[in-house]
């Protein structure tokens, strides 16, 4: 499975990008957002305040429940604001 991380959450991270095995068992977004957490503090500091954090599976919106699996690439990234008013 192929993760990417954007904005704070990469640099919290300190890579934009990372191949890795979860476990069986993680078998959604929100799983995985709590196995990564464990991997590392930087990891764990990024996923602290999951409602700041959104998801894509395979380029479309996820939520925590969206089922992941072997093969997909998972985003990680920031509510994304702006334009004009």
């Amino acid at each position: 499975m192929n993760v990417l991380y954007f904005a704070w959450l990469r640099e919290r991270i300190g890579t934009g990008e990372e191949s890795v095995t979860p476990p069986d068992d993680v078998t959604t977004v929100g799983a995985l957002m709590d196995w990564l957490a464990t991997r590392s503090p930087g990891h764990g500091l990024a996923f602290q305040d999951r409602t700041a954090i959104r998801a894509a599976v395979n380029q479309d919106f996820a939520e925590a429940a969206t089922s992941v699996a072997p093969g997909d690439e998972v985003a990680f990234f920031p509510p994304v604001t702006g334009g004009r008013g």
